[in-house]
């Protein structure tokens, strides 16, 4: 019998030992038991409780594409053919990969940032996998982490099936979803081992200044804690590209994919980044005991497409600046909406201009029942019904106007 499986057998003969003394009979048994209550949890562990997304329940591919007239729910740019982007698959060998993902991959990754090298990078399957990873490597059920919300799905879901404390840092439509760096260090507590970011954000497309990003860094550095920064829109910046967070601090976790910038969710291909050897070790061992290396096609494929970044995101960025003004030029027309204009990716958080007497439930299955629009709703980021997740990047531009006015007419239904 191992330790582990001893020490399970001790306790469980002393908790039955002490659960059996009277009541009262011993301050002493009592203080024992919670202890080993604490203990017992550290022994056993606690199963991951895992529950579906609703995000994920609701998504359009769940729903049914062939349901759907104006799909508007889309976080990414519309996917790609391999023929779109002058890509044909090889006759690969399909041996097993590099633990850490291809070598040449990882150079391209790295490549974007000063003060990265191909050794800080870790290809993980998706954007999700990557921060799936940080959080059961980082985190237990008696951590706490701190999450400006709305945030993408994972980054909640993971550490509630986990167990942590969270505290939420929720950013407020009429400050320009702005983040308050001191709320955040409000949040801070000593057991806190994450602050959980994405930039540019999703859903609403803001992004933070390179002030309030060294003031998150500095602060994960004062506390001895983790700052992790989901930034797979980064190459959709309309404006100025903030550098990666990673290149920063080896506290900051860099994580980004393929997916939404790029359109090639269904190769799996994202990242994760540190500059801390010793984490980087640690966040292999986890991606080896789930699934060992990646696939060898998926990342052929990925390293194509970066070969190709610089031409694809030249001609992609002026038209999705293009989208953004289409949604913009509806909203400025259209009284009952009204939203944070975006400053980096394929999706904006708009919110509608409704008193309390309209029924929000009503106006979401009429859009979709009657006008067959597929919006985001609240509901997918724990934010009110009166917000929705637009996606501008992935329908035909006919499809996009469509869809807002099909909003406009369910809004007056």
């Amino acid at each position: 019998m191992n330790n582990r499986c001893s020490a399970r057998s001790a306790l469980s003969q002393l908790f039955k030992r002490l659960e059996q003394k009277p009541a009262g009979e011993s301050a002493l048994a009592g203080f024992m038991l919670l202890w080993l209550g604490y203990t017992k949890q550290a022994v056993w562990g606690e199963a991951m409780n895992y529950a579906r997304m609703v995000i994920e329940k609701e998504a359009p591919e769940e729903y049914g594409y062939d349901r759907i007239r104006y799909n508007l729910s889309e976080s990414s740019i519309a996917d790609q053919k391999l023929s779109d982007i002058g890509l044909s698959l090889p006759d690969l060998t399909l041996f097993y990969g590099e633990h850490r993902g291809d070598k040449e991959l990882r150079a391209l990754i790295a490549m974007q940032d000063k003060g990265i090298s191909p050794d800080d990078v870790l290809v993980t399957a998706g954007a999700a996998g990557a921060l799936f990873i940080i959080s059961t490597s980082l985190l237990s059920g008696r951590d706490h982490l701190v999450v400006v919300r709305p945030n993408y799905a994972t980054n909640i879901e993971t550490p509630k099936a986990i167990g942590c404390t969270i505290a939420y840092v929720d950013l407020d439509f009429d400050e320009g979803f702005a983040i308050d760096v001191a709320r955040v260090a409000a949040a801070i507590r000593p057991d806190t081992r994450l602050i959980s970011v994405t930039c540019p954000h999703n859903p609403t497309g803001t992004m933070m200044s390179q002030a309030d990003l060294d003031a998150l860094v500095a602060l994960a550095e004062r506390s001895s804690c983790h700052l992790p920064v989901d930034e797979t829109y980064r190459d959709l910046s309309y404006g100025k590209r903030l550098p990666s967070a990673a290149s920063l601090s080896p506290r900051a976790i860099s994580v980004s994919s393929l997916s939404k910038a790029f359109g090639i969710p269904g190769i799996r291909i994202g990242w994760l980044v540190t500059r801390d050897a010793a984490l980087q070790e640690k966040f292999l061992a986890a991606k080896e005991q789930i699934g060992i290396c990646g696939s060898v096609i998926d990342e052929g494929i990925a390293r194509g497409m970066l070969e190709r970044r610089n031409a694809f995101l030249s001609a992609l960025l002026p038209e999705m600046a293009k989208r953004r003004d289409i949604v913009q030029a509806w909203i400025d027309r259209e009284p009952l909406v009204d939203w944070v204009r975006p400053e980096g990716g394929v999706v904006g958080f708009p919110r509608l201009n409704v008193g309390p007497e309209f029924d929000l439930d009503r106006f979401y299955v009429n859009l979709l029942e009657n006008h067959g629009t597929y919006v985001g709703p609240g509901h997918w980021f724990d934010m009110p019904k009166r917000f929705f997740r637009v996606g501008f990047g992935w329908p035909k531009e006919a499809d996009l106007r469509g869809g807002l006015d099909a909003i406009s007419a369910a809004l007056r239904a």
